[in-house]
């Protein structure tokens, strides 16, 4: 879906991976990320939305938390960072960057509120009164005060299957009162998920039914003793500069962008917005059976935020050969191991075992077995790897940094 959008506007990231890889110095099944490219694009997203006078935090699931893409993101200016759950925050905390946000996709267990609370982050999402008394005794514990905010749902609001929580809109002036009276916590804001989707039909990205439910939850809000000065409205979702406006219109102060620093949004694949493409899956031609080449996977999950596609790729013996014609490949079935895919070798093209082989389409690194590799120099025509790293932001192969 974004391969044609890698290769007419950021080749010479492409022809780098091809080169780097051919030198051995990038391993198959690695989303490999241009660094350089990644904090462009959140400089671009931060100045818009300093404009607006939005917070912004960057999730870093997609990219596997890697430490270069959080050095660069942090380059760019983002306020901080989301954590889509415990594994994403502690390789935040580790490499010293501000934990913006926790808990709103992924409740923080129990047994582990005691570690996030010794994170100290900014913003702490709670689905329940309970969830909200272990957040305050986790963070009494550790001498501080935790702001805390609620996810909010109506009936009829939007949910990915498996997403749903929250506290309902009929129950939220109670759910105040409890974290009001806890002793180490503090009601800062409302949050939902999503805010924004994609409309295919359309094309554009609009505001789902949960934003009309968080404007109601803060009016009612707003009319609480325990509501603070500054509300704070968290609306994350299908997040690029193109839509920052229409967050702040929504009532959004923290937005949470994550693809739209890779440019691998729904609207990215539709239309050419400031950010540059910044991520790319490489692997490379594992054997050859009977004819057909198949290449090594590992890493070949589509994020399904799209209907079913064909998805092609490019397979280069040297980096002159991203201009040849993508070829179709044959995806591993969702429900199979994804060891290899197989390629398409195009009308009379030799292909030989151990040609790079680069996808576009879009990633989430933290659901794989791929490794996530950091170019810098590219816009300089100088790239060079500067680590390998796990699904975990920790290193993926030795000497890595």
């Amino acid at each position: 879906m974004f391969l044609r959008s890698l290769l007419d506007r950021n080749p010479g990231f492409v022809r780098a991976a091809v080169e780097l890889h051919q030198a051995g110095e990038i391993p198959a099944n690695s989303y490999v990320l241009d660094l350089d490219a990644i904090e462009a694009n959140a400089r671009v997203l931060c100045k818009r939305a300093r404009t607006l006078g939005l917070t912004v935090y960057a999730m870093t699931k997609q990219i596997g938390r890697a430490p270069g893409a959080l050095a660069a993101m942090a380059a760019g200016g983002v306020d901080g960072f989301v954590a889509v759950d415990m594994a994403c925050a502690r390789p935040i905390v580790r490499n010293g960057h501000r934990l913006g946000h926790l808990g709103h996709l992924v409740q923080v267990a129990r047994a582990e509120a005691v570690e996030a609370a010794a994170m100290a982050p900014d913003y702490w999402t709670v689905f329940s009164a309970n969830k909200a008394a272990e957040a305050a005794a986790a963070a009494r514990a550790s001498g501080r005060s935790q702001r805390l905010m609620l996810r909010v749902f109506d009936p009829g609001d939007t949910f990915y299957p498996g997403h749903e929580g929250g506290v309902a809109l009929d129950d939220l002036r109670s759910a105040v009162d409890v974290i009001a009276a806890l002793d180490g916590a503090e009601f800062a804001g409302l949050t939902t998920f999503p805010a924004m989707l994609f409309d295919e039909q359309r094309g554009s990205v609009g505001a789902t039914r949960n934003v009309e439910t968080l404007a109601r939850a803060a009016e009612l809000v707003r009319r609480h003793p325990a509501c603070p000065a500054q509300l704070e409205i968290n609306l994350p979702g299908t997040t690029s500069t193109d839509v920052l406006g229409l967050l702040a219109e929504s009532g959004a102060t923290q937005v949470e962008p994550g693809h739209g620093l890779t440019a691998t949004t729904p609207l990215h694949a539709v239309r050419d917005l400031p950010e540059q493409p910044g991520v790319l899956y490489l692997s490379e031609v594992a054997h050859i059976h009977q004819g057909v080449p198949l290449c090594f996977g590992g890493g070949l999950y589509v994020d399904p935020v799209f209907g079913d596609y064909g998805v092609t790729a490019v397979i280069a013996h040297d980096a002159a050969e991203i201009s040849t014609s993508p070829v179709p490949v044959d995806m591993p079935d969702p429900a199979a191991i994804d060891y290899y895919a197989r390629l398409h070798r195009g009308s009379g093209r030799a292909v030989s075992e151990g040609a790079t082989v680069v996808f576009g389409f879009r990633i989430q690194a933290f659901v794989t077995r791929a490794l996530v590799t950091g170019l810098s120099g590219v816009s300089r025509g100088e790239p060079r790897v500067v680590g390998v790293w796990n699904g975990f932001g920790d290193p993926g192969r030795a000497g890595s940094t």
